[in-house]
This record gives C-alpha cells, structure tokens and sequence, in this order.
C-alpha cells in the first residue's frame, strides 16, 4: 500500500437532523500540508412512497464543473438494496455482494468484463479493504476517519468502489456482512 500516492476521498453526511444516512457527499482530499477539499460525489435518498425508496448519486464533471446523475441504488425496503444502476447498466446487489462460502470475510465483485475484486473486513474489524484478482490492493475504507484512499490505477472504476465501499458500509453496520 501506497498511501503517500492514493487518492483520498472523504464521506460526510448531511447536517440536516432529518436527513436519511443513505443522504451524503464525497470530497477528493487534494495535498497533505494544507489539504483542499474538492466535492466530487452527491449521494440523496428519497423515499418514492414505496418502503425503500431511491438513492440517486451525481459525479461533478470537471470540465463543466456541474453535478451529472451517473447512477442510483433502488432499496427494496429501509435496509435492503436490491439493485444498483452505474448509468445504464443494472447490477443486483448480490452481484456486488458476492459470498464464496457462508463464514466468508470478503465480498466479491466484478468490473468491466470479467475483472474481479473484493471487499475484506480489516484485522481492526472495523475498516475494510479492496484487493484484485491478484491480491493487489486498489482500495481501502477507515471507518473512524470515514476515508476512502484508492490507488490512481483504479481511478477508471471509481464510481464502483465508491458505490461498493458505500454498500458494504451499509450492510456491515446494520450487521449483515
């Protein structure tokens, strides 16, 4: 791991009292000594009158510097996701969820065409981290600090592992790793 070079991505939730978990923004932490923070994911939940509701995710597009609507997580209910969109590919939370065997500390997950990759639960127990089909890391999540650090090669599938690291948060908190 390569902390000094990975991209750092900080989660904050929403300081609206009624605002839903599932509400939040992402900054890219840019430098060390006197950080900036860039906005670069909006994440808003609304309920559609249905027991789960919507999670509609928005990237800013750095040429135009405006949020653009890449995705949307659809919950079956207040605590189960059933279906991501990654603009007009339609993937099953199981999918992005993948269990190996029923004691299994990973999830399984798969971008582009065939490339896999996997959540793991940290020694801490906490925190979480992502490696390739390789063992290669690409990612890793600090509950404590709510960071998000991903290497730069894995910078073309960002939207995922923000979007997978967000569901694994999720599902691990509510204890159902």
């Amino acid at each position: 791991m390569t902390a000094e070079t990975d991209m750092v991505f900080r989660f904050v939730n929403s300081t609206d009292a009624d605002a839903d978990t599932r509400t939040f923004r992402v900054y890219q932490v840019i430098g060390t000594a006197a950080p900036e923070e860039l906005e670069l994911y909006k994440f808003s939940h609304s309920m559609t009158g249905s027991s789960g509701g919507t999670t509609t995710y928005q990237r800013k597009n750095m040429n135009s510097l405006t949020f653009e609507t890449v995705g949307q997580i659809s919950w079956s209910s207040n605590t189960i996701a059933s279906v991501v969109y990654f603009g007009l590919e339609e993937i099953s939370v199981k999918d992005l969820r993948k269990v190996k065997n029923a004691t299994s500390h990973s999830r399984r997950f798969k971008s582009g065409v065939g490339a896999g990759y996997k959540w793991k639960i940290s020694e801490n127990r906490t925190d979480l981290y992502c490696i390739d089909s390789q063992d290669k890391y690409i990612a890793s999540w600090s509950n404590h600090e709510k960071i998000l650090r991903v290497t730069p090669r894995a910078s073309a599938m960002l939207d995922r592992l923000v979007v997978t690291c967000f569901l694994n948060v999720w599902f691990k908190r509510l204890g159902r790793w």
